[in-house]
């Protein structure tokens, strides 16, 4: 089975990142062929990269920080990703930056889709992450979610959001076919590969 996996991208208290996730699992769960997972930062409490070695370094020793490697694993796994992204001062949460360097040939080659929220929808920490996550060649597909204001400020207020997050449907939907497109085509590839370039 394809594995698509969603990353909340935040692990603040109170966070609201965790509606919008859920609310995407449910729509990928619509697709009988999926193996759909919940990767949340809460669980993968890492330590910031503080390895000898850069991931990308050939050799390099294995982590010895069981989350990373059970993060590691968890990427592994996955054939695409959705990510769920605040902004934060007009970037993305460290803690989500710290998770995507603590990896590198384990990102190769696959689809993601970023779902923003925040300031102006979240459009720069949305173009942060797509521009940091060229690092470890992973496609972004060119279709988005921007969560608007209103199922945010219910969520502070403490009042539904499922309204809110209901308005945008439309343009989830289409992003998950984009999504699920180019990782398909992406997986494929990958399969075909000489085993030395395999990621």
């Amino acid at each position: 089975m394809t594995v698509i996996s969603v990353i909340i991208g935040s692990t603040r208290q109170g966070r609201f990142a965790e509606k919008p996730a859920r609310w995407i699992l449910e729509h990928l769960k619509k697709h009988p062929a999926l193996d759909v997972r919940l990767l949340d930062l809460k669980d993968f409490a890492m330590p910031f990269f503080d390895a000898p070695m850069p991931p990308a370094m050939p050799g390099r020793p294995p982590f010895e920080d069981d989350i990373v490697r059970r993060w590691t694993a968890a990427i592994a796994q996955s054939d695409g990703f959705v990510f769920v992204v605040p902004e934060y001062n007009s970037g993305m949460p460290a803690v989500l930056k710290n998770a995507i360097d603590w990896v590198y040939q384990e990102w190769h080659r696959k689809a993601a889709a970023v779902v923003s929220y925040g300031a102006v929808m979240g459009a720069s920490s949305a173009g942060q992450l797509r521009q940091t996550l060229v690092g470890p060649q992973v496609a972004v597909v060119p279709k988005s979610v921007k969560i608007p204001p209103a199922p945010l400020w219910a969520h502070f207020r403490g009042d539904d959001v499922s309204a809110g997050l209901a308005e945008v449907d439309g343009q989830l939907a289409e992003m998950i076919d984009d999504l699920l497109w180019w990782t398909d085509a992406l997986k494929s590839a990958r399969a075909n590969l000489p085993q030395a370039h395999a990621a």
